[in-house]
């Protein structure tokens, strides 16, 4: 697994240098942002509810993701998949179909397809009851207050990411990777320049942030921008080594 993330490095590296598929990187027709900084929202503001809301972004050496309280998800308008539960936390994160289901990329036909062709992906969804680092405590954790009205717009971009079944849920392929959650079938395709980390990008601007996602496709480059103003994610917890 050591050789295939460095093949994926730089063969990331060497696509993002040549610019190929430079229209292709974001995900398309993704919703537009309607939280707008100094504008009183219509919703009366909810007793006992904080003004802002903690989220975290985790990261292994290539791939990233975010955590956030599912009570503020649904809050927000998100639709989880039926059964899902009522847990403290949600991790979710976004990728190739393939790797997701059988947990890795374990040819390397399948390794350079998913990468250099239009593939299938997927949402995977993670519950969790307890604090982020003790659940991911071989990631890497970021943390970062943002309002609770943002909860609308990441609401609205997760839900416009799955295909929705007859009940209008999101529809479940499998289990997760991992942690008893699910993954949910996606409308989006996975390739180069469209990777994980740039699903990522596109939650972190519904919350506020400004990331370049032509250098957010490798994980650190991500990183190295989230940390920056004006998305100021600060780093609690440095991974352990596995």
């Amino acid at each position: 697994m050591q050789a295939f993330g460095l093949t994926r490095s730089l063969v990331i590296a060497a696509l993002a240098a040549t610019g190929i598929s430079s229209c292709g990187i974001r995900l398309p027709d993704t919703p537009a942002l309607n939280y707008r900084v100094g504008v009183s929202s219509n919703t009366p503001p909810q007793l006992g509810r904080d003004p802002d809301v903690l989220v975290w972004l985790i990261a292994d050496k290539l791939h990233t993701g975010m955590v956030f309280p599912y009570d503020w998800l649904l809050e927000s308008g998100y639709v989880p998949p039926q059964g899902f539960g009522r847990p403290k936390y949600v991790t979710l994160s976004w990728g190739d179909r393939t790797a997701y289901i059988e947990k890795g990329l374990h040819t390397p036909w399948k390794f350079f397809r998913a990468l250099l062709t239009p593939t299938p992906s997927v949402m995977e969804l993670i519950p969790a009851d307890w604090y982020v680092v003790e659940v991911c405590p071989n990631q890497r954790v970021w943390r970062k207050l943002v309002a609770r009205e943002r909860g609308k717009d990441l609401a609205t971009f997760l839900n416009d990411c799955s295909k929705a079944g007859p009940d209008g849920r999101p529809i479940v392929v499998s289990t997760s990777s991992w942690g008893g959650g699910v993954v949910l079938e996606s409308r989006h395709s996975y390739f180069i320049p469209r990777v994980c980390n740039v699903w990522t990008v596109h939650a972190i601007e519904t919350l506020g942030g400004q990331i370049e996602p032509w250098s957010a496709m490798i994980a650190d480059g991500l990183i190295r921008q989230a940390e920056k103003s004006p998305n100021d994610f600060e780093k609690v917890w440095p991974g352990q080594e596995r």
